[in-house]
This record gives structure tokens, C-alpha cells and sequence, in this order.
């Protein structure tokens, strides 16, 4: 019985484990958007990561690797617990 117990709790532990992985993997459009902003970044990981974030949830990014934030109103608005801006 135990064995047979600790074989579910292992298979569900895989099972979710693999579901995350897809959850938590980029769009094509975000990571190729993200990407070019990111070119020329002095910490490129936090860079994609921050911009990953904004991507998903204004399915935008604006130009170039600097500024343009115009281009994407709510890229622009979106604000970390200090009140400044959090997409790069």
C-alpha cells in the first residue's frame, strides 16, 4: 500500500512539475520582442525577465533598446512597489 502510495505521489509530482515548465515558458512573439529591447542591456537576464513579465500582460513592447514607451501605454504604466517603473 505505501509503495503504491509514494508511485501517485511521485507520478504527480512529475505531472506538475511539467506543467510549470509550459506555465512559466515565454511566447514566441515576447521572447523575439524581448530579445531585441534587451540587445544591448547591462544585466540582460533581469532585462528579459522584467520585460517578459510586461509582455505577457500588455502583449506589447515597444522599439528599439531605449525609451519609445509611448508606443505602449500600458508597458509604460506598469510600476514595481516604489512607484517606479518596472518594464525596461
Amino acid at each position: 500500500m505505501k509503495v503504491v502510495l509514494a508511485s501517485v505521489l511521485l507520478l504527480c509530482l512529475l505531472l506538475s512539475s511539467s506543467f510549470l515548465d509550459v506555465s512559466m515558458a515565454g511566447s514566441d512573439f515576447c521572447d523575439s520582442k524581448c530579445g531585441e529591447r534587451c540587445a544591448k542591456a547591462g544585466v540582460k537576464d533581469r532585462c528579459l525577465k522584467y520585460c517578459g513579465i510586461c509582455c505577457q500582460k500588455c502583449n506589447c513592447v515597444p522599439s528599439g533598446t531605449y525609451g519609445n514607451k509611448d508606443e505602449c501605454p500600458c508597458y509604460r504604466d506598469i510600476k514595481n512597489s516604489k512607484g517606479q517603473g518596472k518594464c525596461p
